[in-house]
């Protein structure tokens, strides 16, 4: 085994799920390779940003959402640099330089930088009390709004506003949801599903303005208010917005590496410069750029073998599915739910229940699904639409779930 001194360095920009999936995947298959340092903008271990609603809702707390503690980077022989992000790249030296001065040279980078919220360029967005909704310290910033004030406004209703819009609620607060389309989730949802989702909603008592244009913040001192274009106001004391994320690309732009909408990778994660990877939902691969959890997993796996010099992987966008985070809302879709010329639909609605599923068939397969109030084959369906498995057989129960329609040997 290599002394640390003589091991190539590996540096790590970004301390997100992207960058550290990366790290434990590289550990799995060459655990000495490498010297490894990672930088992180946040004062924390690694932690899991897909549970921050539940955070924010009260059902999870700071240490339920930790991936990777203190002790686990010491562990494996990795030095943090927690709270101090890199600001500089010399790619002709070498070395990357941190908010704090810390310069470190590298034989390999790993730029992890994530994504930064939209936050819409509206008059009044840069007053006290206009947040996004990305990390821990966006929760506690809301936390803190929910115990000194009582009125809030969620900009966007997609996953992420209508999660931070029942978490505030669930925080006591009353809440106005305000989406531009007159379907929430309508990138996940067709309309009826998305009427089941907004009648759940209501009932919660989330106040909802749908075909909703915001024009503008008010406040003195604070945010005070939400007015749109209709000319209608809503009282708010903290309004988020959550309209959406963009990859960021300022640092890798900064040192001339080369950007479109994201950092431009090939199948192997690698960048123009081929000492550099990056991964996550800063990049961009085949024109595509990523904000959910499946993609970068497996981007982690091949990046981490053509670090480990094992193999010869190569990233391919897959297809990927959708779960809201909101506790008694039972909600999946995945795939082509829109379908078109020559597909066709099966539709199940029980309004009593609350239930509907409707499955798009093309050529006797699955191309696409959407579940509301019954989402607990959400996983098979995926199954099927990704094999491509031809349905006929069972195509009488589908509707009906998995155990109806196993095992297929039995099928008369």
């Amino acid at each position: 085994m290599e002394s640390r001194e003589t091991r190539p360095r590996l540096v790590v920009i970004g301390n997100g799920m992207a960058g550290m999936r990366t790290v434990e995947e590289l550990l799995q298959l060459a655990p000495d390779r490498y010297d490894i340092s990672v930088f992180g903008a946040e004062p924390y271990g690694n932690y899991n940003r897909i549970l921050l609603s539940l955070l924010l809702s009260g059902e999870k707390r700071t240490e339920d959402i930790m991936l990777n503690t203190a002790e686990w980077y010491a562990e494996h022989g990795i030095t943090l640099h927690a709270g101090d992000p890199v600001v500089a790249i010399d790619r002709r030296r070498r070395i990357v330089r941190s908010r704090k001065g810390v310069q470190l040279p590298y034989d390999r980078l790993l730029i992890a930088t994530g994504s930064r919220p939209v936050i819409l360029p509206l008059p009044g967005s840069e007053l006290p009390g206009v947040i996004g909704f990305r990390d821990i310290d966006d929760v506690e910033q809301m936390l803190q709004a929910a115990s000194t004030h009582t009125r809030a406004a969620v900009i966007g209703g997609g996953l992420l506003g209508i999660e931070a819009a029942n978490g505030l609620s669930r925080r006591g607060m009353q809440v106005t949801l305000i989406h531009r389309s007159d379907v929430l989730l309508e990138q996940q949802l067709n309309a009826d599903a998305a009427r089941l989702l907004s009648r759940n909603l209501k009932t919660r008592g989330l106040e909802l303005r749908l075909n909703a244009d915001t024009v503008r913040l008010y406040g003195n001192g604070r945010v005070e208010g939400v007015e749109l274009a209709d000319g209608s106001r809503i009282d708010a004391d903290l309004v988020v917005m959550a309209v959406g994320v963009r990859p960021d690309i300022a640092l890798a732009k900064s040192c001339g590496l080369h950007c479109e909408r994201g950092i431009v990778v090939d199948d192997t994660l690698q960048t123009y410069d081929p000492r550099i990877y990056a991964v996550g939902e800063c990049v961009q691969h085949r024109r595509l750029t990523f904000g959910l959890v499946a993609p970068v997993w497996e981007q982690a796996r091949v990046c981490a073998s053509h670090l480990a010099h094992v193999g010869h992987r190569r990233y391919r966008s897959a297809r990927t599915a959708t779960k809201l985070k909101v506790t008694g809302i039972d909600l999946y879709s995945a795939g082509d739910f829109v379908g078109g010329a020559g597909s066709e639909d099966l539709v199940l609605r029980d309004p009593r229940r609350g239930v509907y599923k409707r499955l798009v068939l093309q050529d006797n397969r699955i191309i696409g699904a959407v579940l509301y109030g019954d989402a607990k084959d959400g996983g098979w369906y995926f199954e099927l639409i990704r094999n491509g498995t031809d349905v006929t057989p069972i195509r009488a129960r589908l509707l009906f779930g998995k155990q109806y329609c196993q095992p297929a040997e039995a099928v008369a």
